[in-house]
């Protein structure tokens, strides 16, 4: 059966480099992206990025306080620690809630009974437990499950083909030698050649 389509889930860089909104229209114009997680605490920081992020029709996931989500703005929040879930559902409403379960099963139930729009595993391809959890968690459950980590073109196909919903690559989007797009089209061709 050939698996779902598997999209990605870009994390920025943190701290943010100098001129990071270019390095992003580079990335979002490449290709389909579902989302971008931000890591921040500051709305200035927000208010930079997201008039790119619309523009691409891109989700703004802030990876900070749920509270400063909601007023700046954003898509949604991801919290990293699942006893904080249910407090960020009843801040955030209606937008999203992601959460960060390492490689705990146990966690990412707790974290879909909280009422989480996606669980997260990771680091993926570095983290048998986290493969593992990814694997598990796309056979049993429908809500949908990004794989984070050290992810690339390279090492990117057990993912797709353990039907990850995302894929949230780190460093190799923001380090690659010919820039964040050549990144992104290059995962993209990794993921079609998977799912053929």
């Amino acid at each position: 059966m050939q698996p779902p389509p598997c999209r990605l889930y870009l994390v920025a860089p943190d701290p943010l480099p100098t001129g990071f909104p270019v390095l992003l229209r580079a990335a979002l114009g490449a290709g389909d992206v579902a989302a971008l997680r931000l890591a921040t605490d500051e709305a200035a920081v927000i208010a930079a990025v997201r008039p790119v992020t619309v523009a691409h029709g891109v989700a703004l996931i802030l990876d900070g306080p749920p509270p400063l989500a909601v007023c700046a703005g954003c898509d949604g929040a991801h919290v990293r620690d699942v006893d904080e879930a249910a407090a960020a559902r009843r801040t955030l409403g209606d937008l999203q809630l992601g959460v960060f379960c390492a490689g705990s099963r146990d966690a990412a139930m707790r974290a879909g009974e909280a009422g989480a729009d996606y669980v997260s595993f990771g680091p993926a391809t570095a983290d048998a437990a986290a493969d593992d959890a990814i694997q598990w968690w796309a056979d049993l459950m429908e809500l949908p499950v990004v794989a984070e980590g050290p992810i690339t073109p390279t090492n990117c196909g057990v993912l797709v083909q353990a039907r990850a919903d995302f894929l949230a690559p780190a460093a190799f989007v923001w380090n690659h030698p010919d820039g964040p797009g050549a990144a992104v089209r290059a995962l993209h061709a990794a993921i079609a050649s998977e799912m053929k």
